[in-house]
């Protein structure tokens, strides 16, 4: 099987071993380090070895440090832009390209999370909230309505059931729950376009409260309600069986939704026309060692019980490299979202990979073959 990283190299080798020896040879450690790069992100098992150093472009160091993605948002479009390559949310990076005119930096297709989102609709299981048609005209709580997440669970409905934004009474919370983990909602995430019903929740109360409460019938959200999490009997997920719907929808469309890409600051992708594809390497091999040991010792390191099971599960519905990187086996993916953010009336025009993604790096791919 060949395993294609960039369109300049072609390595080999089985794809439950990609990435441990061929791409440490193809990108040394920091003994070949000449220049500093700040980033920053989330510390995921997938991006470890950015933060250990063990991923280091060639002639680069990076200097990677942990931070939460509406905060990351917030100091790119807004703040300090304090790092040279970061995690960013690809729609609040959208919205501040086509409606702000942002052009500090520019995207590379590695996309540190990506999440089925039918998972994420809860409901009042005494609303009458049954199937998704039935939120036509009900009351959903989200602490951002313009966030990634929510704009593909917006755009999953229309196209899937039928249900347009402007179908529901929407409330935003005045607090979040996953704040900690997430940071504070930035601007490009509390985006309302017009034709949409919107309001305030009580002061004081976060997403998952309104819903016990019920001042609301359903929430849409990213992160698990604390009162999901703590099985309070009023509140489920609208999707019973998520996982076979999500499979279902996988099948049916071939879309993974990407929820962040790596931004990095355009000055220096025009200076060097290498970088882009040193960065695409760097975060692939911090992937792909992360991957290497899944398949190995997932089993003993993760808790669940069938882990060995589960990814086997997942190799016959999506395919070995479930979780990739590059342009051209994500375009339509990246292009159902643009779609999304123009319908939804948030994006000022339709958006192009061309737009935002830097043009050395539109060719970078990971396609298996």
């Amino acid at each position: 099987m060949k395993y294609t990283l960039s369109r300049r190299r072609l390595l080999q080798g089985s794809a439950a071993a990609i990435g441990a020896s061929a791409l440490t040879r193809a990108l040394p450690g920091v003994a070949s380090a000449t220049r500093t790069m700040k980033g920053a992100g989330y510390r995921f098992a997938r991006t470890e070895a950015l933060f250990t150093g063990a991923a280091n472009p060639p002639g680069i160091e990076l200097q990677f440090e942990q931070a939460g993605i509406g905060d990351i948002n917030t100091n790119v479009f807004s703040g300090e832009q304090t790092w040279d390559v970061c995690e960013i949310g690809l729609h609040p990076f959208m919205l501040a390209y086509a409606n702000e005119n942002f052009r500090d930096y520019s995207l590379v297709p590695v996309y540190p999370i990506r999440v089925f989102r039918h998972k994420s609709i809860f409901i009042r299981t005494d609303r009458g909230v049954n199937k998704p048609e039935d939120l036509k005209g009900k009351t959903i709580a989200t602490p951002g309505y313009s966030s990634t997440s929510l704009t593909w669970i917006r755009g999953l409905l229309q196209d899937e059931y039928g249900i347009k934004p402007s179908d529901i009474d929407w409330v935003t919370s005045r607090k979040d729950s996953s704040a900690g983990e997430a940071g504070n909602i930035s601007a490009q995430e509390s985006v309302v376009p017009e034709g949409v019903s919107m309001r305030f929740g009580p002061a004081g109360k976060d997403e998952s409260q309104l819903l016990v409460d019920g001042d609301v019938d359903a929430l849409f959200h990213a992160a698990q309600p604390m009162a999901f999490i703590d099985g309070h009997p009023k509140v489920a997920r609208l999707f019973a069986d998520s996982r076979k719907t999500e499979q279902d929808y996988y099948l049916r469309t071939g879309i993974f939704p990407i929820m962040h890409a790596v931004a990095v600051r355009r000055n220096l992708l025009d200076a060097d026309s290498t970088l882009a594809e040193k960065l695409f390497m760097a975060y692939s091999q911090a992937k792909h060692r992360a991957y290497q040991q899944n398949v190995r010792l997932g089993w003993a390191s993760n808790m669940l019980p069938w882990y060995s099971q589960e990814l086997e599960a997942t190799w016959e519905v999506m395919g070995r490299n479930f979780y990739s990187y590059g342009l051209p086996e994500n375009r339509k993916v990246l292009e159902t979202l643009f779609r999304y953010s123009f319908e939804q009336g948030l994006a000022s025009k339709q958006l192009t990979v061309e737009h935002l993604f830097h043009p050395s790096a539109l060719a970078l791919t990971e396609q298996t073959g």
